[in-house]
């Protein structure tokens, strides 16, 4: 984002040099140049493509970014809420590697997405939760127990293929690119007098479509931006996995610590 904004900083004052020392060679000093409303006009439409492509790719991979966590995060209650249909042993365990579960994701796969990456630690505990199911198989628990993991499977893969960006790097310099190319080419139209409104329509249309790429960036890294999807959801499912865990069993301590890596033995 910071070289975006340095970019579209140099990009402004190449544009105003330009208008400076390059026009008089190019235009007769008896020239206008372009108005205002000439200015403003093709870029605002240029404007209003980029934040649709903003709204149709960088916020649709940030929605489903959104949709993935929060779809994980009741996958998961839905576990801790079937374990109490198990008998006394694999319940505990269902619900201690539920909380164990939504520690690793909240404290360790969540800071590695804003990087595109992921984390072993939560798939310790998903492995330790199929591992229980199958003493509870053959029951009516079962099969419950399996679709809602497989549900918490497939949301927790569609969330870190979202925390990857959806935008290619050769687009986004495409389009840094086309950004300094029209406000150099802008700069030169512009009057050499009287030329003080020219000039701020140039710096705002600067600003706009250097705020536009800048939203781009964020938004298509939802979790690591500026606007980053939070986790709310499965924080909560933690705190309640926690609550019905301590209630049932009030002496008998957690597998893992506050980060969700298994304690030893």
């Amino acid at each position: 984002m910071i070289l975006i904004i340095v970019i579209a900083v140099l990009a402004l004052l190449a544009g105003l040099a330009a208008n400076r020392y390059l026009r008089p060679r190019l235009v007769s000093d008896g020239d206008e140049g372009m108005a205002v409303k000439d200015l403003i006009g093709p870029l605002l439409t240029l404007t209003v493509l980029l934040l649709a492509f903003v709204l149709v790719t960088a916020s649709g991979s940030y929605g489903k970014a959104e949709v993935a966590a929060r779809g994980e995060a009741r996958a998961l209650d839905k576990i801790v809420e079937l374990a109490e249909y198990a008998p006394a042993g694999p319940k505990a365990r269902v619900q201690a590697d539920s909380v164990c579960y939504a520690r690793a994701v909240r404290t360790q796969e969540w800071p590695a997405m804003a990087d595109g990456e992921g984390s072993a630690a939560p798939s310790v505990w998903s492995t330790d939760l199929r591992k229980t199911f199958r003493a509870v198989e053959g029951k009516p628990v079962f099969g419950m127990l399996i679709a809602a993991d497989n549900e918490r499977s497939q949301e927790r893969e569609e969330r870190l293929t979202q925390s990857t960006a959806s935008i290619p790097s050769s687009i986004l310099w495409f389009l840094l690119i086309t950004l300094t190319v029209t406000v150099v080419a802008l700069g030169v139209c512009l009057p050499r007098r009287n030329n003080r409104a020219q000039i701020v329509a140039l710096v705002v249309i600067t600003g706009l479509l250097t705020t536009t790429l800048c939203i781009i960036r964020d938004v298509d890294r939802p979790f690591g931006g500026i606007t980053s999807v939070e986790p709310t959801a499965i924080a909560e499912t933690e705190r309640q996995a926690t609550r019905d865990y301590r209630t049932n069993h009030p002496d008998a301590p957690l597998p893992c610590d506050e980060n969700g890596d298994r304690r030893a033995s």
